[in-house]
């Protein structure tokens, strides 16, 4: 009998890895601090945004998704392709399970941004419904504001009927000019959605689009990009990761917040040893932590500050993947982990429980 109960179990695990799967191509492209890093412009986006160029720090108040630190989005590799309306207009966006809200640039934003990216035709689109409500998403210095429209938004062969999104006409300074990224979906509950805005997978949950209440994330550690990366609807893919999925409670239903037992450096548990909690947040690049635990942790895995731009690991140019941002009260603080944990470690998302899984990817 036990046997055959371990089949069974066996069985339905396999059931929901290999359901209806709905898969998003996840494109590696050059981050944004590589891009300003190579125009010797580094330093001067440092200086504009009021961080600190040898520790990495950012202080913010991360409540409610209202605000959100640009330095997250400096390293970020990872992007998608969404449509809007009908006919459908194409953008390329930021998977973000660190926020909640849709938004894209829009035809009637005039900010420097909005002219190196497509934008968004309210009129050329059959299925635009206007409503007028007006948000705004504080980013570090600056705020990007817009108004919430709803149409269709088709996201790995899913169409999400009335989805609200945001339609910048404002976006701050010269963050997002050179970025590769269009606009962010976020994925995080709707607690964090400004403006109210139901966020798009819970639409896709209510509107039936997927089977399961989850979603997957897959991120290949290739250089060079590769074709391997993606954002999986309905389920996940067992054969993206090695061994079994550990399934962790979130502890808080805003971000996927989960509960860390402790943080080792070695052999030696060198932060949280009585617990803290971190999020696993597909926005961030790094992992990120109070900043003068991360000065801590620089130091004892051995780097130095390069520069003012970077810390290195040896003679070899190696950034380290660790970057400090203090994320005040209520919210905070916080550590996050994110794409280069993720990198190591395939992601699964669990609405239906409120659980993160997590196990080694496959390279």
């Amino acid at each position: 009998m036990k046997t055959l109960l371990l089949l069974l179990l066996a069985l339905l695990d396999l059931g929901q890895a290999q359901g209806a799967l709905h898969r998003v191509a996840l494109k590696r492209h050059q981050s944004l601090r590589k891009k300003l890093r190579a125009r010797g412009q580094l330093s001067e986006f440092w200086k504009s945004q009021n961080l600190d160029m040898i520790q990495f720090t950012e202080s913010c108040t991360k409540d409610q998704g209202t605000n959100e630190p640009l330095i997250n989005y400096l390293d970020v590799e990872y992007f998608g392709t969404i449509s809007i309306g009908s006919p459908p207009q194409n953008f390329t966006v930021i998977f973000d399970t660190g926020s909640s809200n849709l938004w894209v640039p829009s035809v009637y934003c005039t900010s420097p941004a909005c002219k190196s990216h497509p934008v968004f035709h309210p009129s050329q689109s059959n299925t635009y419904s206007e409503l007028g409500t007006s948000f705004s998403i504080q980013y570090g210095t600056g705020s990007l504001s817009g108004i919430i429209g709803a149409d269709q938004v088709t996201v790995g062969g899913l169409t999400v009927i009335g989805q609200q999104f945001g339609e910048s006409v404002k976006e701050p300074g010269q963050t997002f000019v050179n970025a590769e990224f269009d606009g962010i979906l976020g994925l995080g509950y709707p607690s964090l959605a400004a403006g109210g805005v139901t966020p798009v997978f819970d639409n896709m949950m209510a509107q039936n689009l997927v089977d399961l209440p989850i979603f997957s994330v897959y991120m290949s550690s290739d250089p060079q990009g590769g074709s391997s990366s993606e954002l999986t609807f309905g389920g996940y893919d067992s054969s993206h990761f090695s061994g079994s999925l550990n399934w962790v409670p979130v502890t808080k239903q805003a971000y996927w917040q989960i509960a860390l037992d402790k943080i080792l450096v070695g052999d030696t548990v060198t932060f949280c040893s009585e617990g803290c909690q971190a999020i696993v947040d597909t926005g961030t690049s790094l992992i990120t932590g109070p900043s003068h635990k991360i000065k801590q942790l620089q130091e004892a895995i051995g780097a130095a500050p390069m520069d003012g731009e970077d810390f290195v690991d040896g003679m070899k140019l190696c950034s380290s993947g660790f970057q400090g941002l203090d994320i005040q009260p209520p919210s905070g603080p916080l550590w996050i982990l994110g794409d280069v944990f993720i990198r190591q470690f395939y992601s699964v998302f669990d609405r239906g429980n409120n659980r993160v899984g997590l196990a080694p990817a496959v390279p």
